[in-house]
């Protein structure tokens, strides 16, 4: 998908479940295409990638609204 296309499927779930996506959003990355075909999450396969990092945002996001 193109950068607009994105923007666009995103404005399309907002609409749609007001209040319920989360923030975070995880980047497509050669890393996270590459870790189930080692048979590990891409947090283990390669922590410092950006997809990691958004992984762990992700997590501490869901934690925080419970």
């Amino acid at each position: 998908l193109s950068p607009y296309q994105r923007m666009q499927v995103i404005d399309e779930v907002n609409k749609y479940f007001p209040n319920k996506a989360y923030k975070t959003m995880i980047p497509r990355s050669v890393k996270l295409a590459e870790a189930p075909s080692y048979g590990k999450p891409v947090i283990y396969y390669e922590k410092y990638c950006k997809a990691s990092f958004a992984y762990k945002r992700l997590a501490d996001e869901i934690i925080k609204q419970q």
